[in-house]
């Protein structure tokens, strides 16, 4: 007990000025959060999420990951959210059950702490601390980030696990001799799997980090003072942190979605039927049961895996092709084949060996294996699917697929084709339900089964053209197809296999697709089904969003001039885009007359503006350029953490024209003078806009008018 010395003390460090900051970036953020109690913009396209989630209901949101939806149902879920609300416009009145402050207080918490990571940030770039809370006042009043943080939006997560991400990693880089420094990058590599798992526009920071360690990492290769096995331990470590940690913490966010959400929803239709089998209720009602292999004389619908134009089902109806399309030319006149985009009797279909009469299975069952050959038996109409050298209404370089009518004419029936599974692990593979996905190759024409995504006319009822391709190629899903509902046929006359096709099917086998097949399955379709983007009356181009010529009206109160608008605070908007420019020109004087042997400034100081550079200019430009590239609709919100890492950029560039340009005390007096009144004009602006930013108080017409201060922007008049 001798070694231990008594009283034990802790000693504890505060930053005050940090202190300070962060609480008034509470209070910007936080600050009547519950007004109005009502819709605001996208907070109708978050909610219809969050109401699913409650429910446990599947759903599928291609525009990006799950994390950022569950961070939003999380607040709802601990304010007692029941689910209950419908998402039909913006400007809706909450109901009573609806808790406005705990659907708002984690996006408006994560852009209050935005604000000392800034300060932190700028910190560990090596400047003042004067330059970081230059940094922090121009966020705490930059009004179009407290408007993004005051609702259920998103922006502000991305934007403040970005700068988790930028400031972690410099706190592993410059923490060269201590241990914990791989505390540090752990949480780089956390906060990167947390901002991708928001947005996909997290990838940008992420990506630049990533290039950002490369380099250091070259360097570190280079250093003869550390051993081989040390520099492979380093390399690793940074490999299992930067890369692994993320993509095991991304397929995780999927993991607890896909266990969440276990019910069948509105959504299910764009998925698979293994998928769609694996919900509860739904499909997974529907065929419950079934038998597992199909076989000779099974009963089945045929569903093509592909979801595009829509998911549908292979279909006949006792109605023919016209004898002449509008264009001249002529078809077969036989019955036609359709994909149809509704769950139909029509729908199911007999699958027939042709060297036997029998339309039942046999006791055993004769299974279909991949190689036989088969005859497709509509159920309800007893046309066997057929298809022959007539051109394809709608795709004329394509075979029409008939339900074959003899006319007594010389065109005979061709109605046998080939199973190729295309999933199969052996050559003799079974035909499974669900499970399998099939091409069905016709005999005659070498033709596959297609669905060519075009639409018939009035007189195919709109249904989709279904097709026989000579010339498929590859993997395409549209050539695809898979047994959905299936049933073992026991009715060979034609009107008690009516009634049996109308029951519900009764066997006894469960199936279920792992995680890992779901969430490929379920990752590929949010990268590739993309909902068609249309015109909105608040889109914009990226070009309008360096000079702020848009903006967004988020809410207008339905009976006086209060609204909300994401406007940003334009005396930022300008200094950013000015500190942008001089950093440049900065930049590349300084590496010219550098190549030229010319030092204005130290090697340090070199380091300290290259690495500046790269965080902020970087941050801004891999946020901003890939939106020229994107094709889709896009926002003024879209910009915000781009501007968010410009204006970082803005005490960098003026604390370097400080110390290392301005030479005289009177220079450096009257730049001074400069800043402060900058800053007056910065406040002054976030003032005269905290109407539009705060939602009240409502201003007058005249007052609104004089608001409009760049001719673009849709500021709303209501005129009494």
């Amino acid at each position: 007990m001798q070694c231990v010395k008594l009283p034990i003390s802790v000693r504890v460090e505060l930053n005050l000025l940090l202190l300070a900051v962060t609480v008034l970036a509470l209070v910007t953020r936080l600050y009547g959060i519950q007004f109005p109690r009502a819709v605001v913009f996208d907070e109708v396209y978050y909610g219809q999420f969050l109401s699913l989630y409650m429910k446990q209901v599947f759903f599928i949101d291609e525009s990006g990951p799950p994390f950022g939806h569950m961070v939003l149902a999380l607040g709802a879920y601990l304010g007692g959210f029941d689910g209950n609300f419908v998402w039909n416009r913006i400007g809706a009145e909450y109901t009573s059950n609806v808790p406005v402050w705990s659907f708002r207080v984690i996006p408006a918490l994560a852009g209050s702490f935005c604000i000392p990571l800034a300060y932190l940030l700028v910190v560990k770039l090596g400047y003042s601390h004067f330059s970081a809370l230059g940094a922090c006042v121009i966020l705490l009043i930059e009004n179009s980030l407290i408007v993004q943080s005051r609702f259920m939006l998103l922006e502000s997560v991305l934007i403040f696990f970005l700068l988790l991400a930028v400031l972690s990693y410099l706190h592993f880089h410059k923490a060269r001799n201590s241990s914990f420094r791989w505390f540090w990058l752990m949480i780089c590599g956390v906060s990167c799997a947390c901002g991708i798992g928001v947005k996909y526009m997290g990838m940008f920071t992420y990506f630049l980090l990533l290039g950002l360690t490369a380099v250091h990492t070259w360097q570190l290769i280079g250093d003869r003072i550390l051993s081989h096995g040390k520099v492979v331990v380093q390399v690793l470590v940074r490999f299992l942190a930067l890369v692994v940690l993320p993509v095991i913490m991304y397929i995780g966010f999927f993991y607890v979605h896909l266990t969440l959400l276990f019910r069948s929803g509105p959504h299910d239709q764009m998925m698979s039927s293994a998928f769609q089998a694996s919900l509860e209720g739904g499909l997974a009602r529907i065929t419950q049961g079934q038998p597992l292999d199909v076989a000779f004389g099974s009963q089945v619908t045929l569903r093509t895996v592909s979801s595009k134009p829509v998911p549908c089902w292979l279909h006949s109806h006792k109605v023919n092709y016209p004898i002449r399309y509008e264009n001249g030319r002529g078809s077969s006149h036989q019955q036609q084949v359709t994909c149809y985009p509704f769950k139909d009797v029509n729908n199911w279909w007999i699958i027939k060996d042709p060297g036997r009469h029998s339309l039942v299975v046999s006791s055993p069952p004769r299974p279909v294996r991949h190689g036989d050959i088969i005859q497709l038996l509509h159920g309800m109409t007893s046309r066997y699917l057929n298809t022959h050298d007539v051109a394809a209404p709608m795709s004329p370089h394509s075979q029409e697929v008939s339900g074959y009518i003899d006319f007594n004419v010389s065109m005979p029936a061709q109605n046998l084709w080939r199973v190729d599974i295309v999933n199969r692990e052996s050559d003799r593979e079974i035909w499974k339900t669900i499970l399998s996905e099939v091409h069905l190759v016709h005999v005659n024409t070498s033709a596959v089964l297609k669905l060519s995504g075009a639409s018939l006319p009035e007189w195919g009822f709109k249904q989709l053209e279904v097709v026989g391709d000579k010339v498929y190629k590859g993997y395409q899903q549209s050539g695809m197809w898979n047994v959905e509902e299936h049933r073992y046929g026991r009715s060979q006359e034609q009107k008690e296999r009516e009634l049996e096709l109308k029951s519900p099917t009764n066997s006894d086998i469960k199936r279920n697709l792992t995680f890992m097949a779901k969430f490929l399955e379920l990752q590929w379709k949010m990268l590739t089904v993309k909902n068609e983007e249309s015109e909105h009356k608040y889109s914009s181009s990226p070009l309008e969003w360096i000079t702020m010529d848009t903006n967004i009206a988020y809410w207008l109160h339905p009976s006086s001039n209060a609204q909300i608008q994401l406007i940003g605070n334009i005396v930022n908007w300008t200094i950013a885009n000015l500190a942008l420019v001089v950093y440049c020109l900065m930049f590349l004087t300084y590496l010219l007359r550098r190549r030229r042997k010319v030092e204005d400034i130290s090697q340090d100081s070199w380091e300290q503006l290259v690495l500046a550079g790269v965080v902020c200019f970087g941050g801004w430009a891999v946020n901003y350029l890939p939106f020229f590239l994107m094709e889709k609709t896009l926002f003024l919100y879209h910009y915000l953490p781009a501007l968010t890492f410009k204006i970082l950029q803005i005490p960098i560039v003026v604390e370097h024209l400080y110390i290392h340009v301005l030479k005289s005390p009177a220079q450096r007096k009257a730049f001074g003078g400069v800043i402060l009144a900058v800053l007056c004009s910065v406040y002054v602006s976030y003032h005269n806009l905290s109407p539009l930013t705060y939602g009240q108080p409502a201003l007058s017409s005249d007052e609104l008018a004089a608001l409009r201060w760049r001719e673009s922007w849709d500021i709303l008049l209501r005129k009494r």
